[in-house]
Formats: structure tokens, C-alpha cells, sequence
């Protein structure tokens, strides 16, 4: 007569697991965001020296010895 309980999570790691999988995302968004913003401000500075009238406006790499 007596039943035993039933469990509200049979497995356990199931919700860390989850949790890790959202912090994986959250870190590959942030990571993109931080890429995409500095992507967007360098072709902005490009943008602002071209529309200032300036033609050499592209940075020269030099080579190293």
C-alpha cells in the first residue's frame, strides 16, 4: 500500500546540464558581439577618413625585420 514517491527530476544533472548549455550560448554570443562591434568600429573610422576627404585612409602594415 505504501507507493514510493515520485521524483519531480529523474535525472539530476539535467538541469545543470541545461545551464551549461545557456552559458556556452551566452559566452559565443558575447563572444561575436564583442567581434562584430569592433568589425563595426574599424569600418566606421574607415567610413569618417574617406568621408573627410582623405584617399589614404586604408592603415599600411609594415613589415617586421
Amino acid at each position: 500500500m505504501d507507493k514510493p514517491a515520485p521524483q519531480d527530476d529523474p535525472e539530476p544533472d539535467g538541469s545543470r546540464r541545461g545551464a551549461l548549455v545557456g552559458l556556452a550560448i551566452a559566452v559565443v554570443l558575447l563572444v561575436v558581439g564583442l567581434w562584430l562591434a569592433r568589425e563595426l568600429h574599424s569600418a566606421s573610422q574607415i567610413q569618417d577618413c574617406v568621408m573627410s576627404g582623405r584617399s589614404n585612409c586604408q592603415p599600411i602594415d609594415a613589415p617586421s625585420r
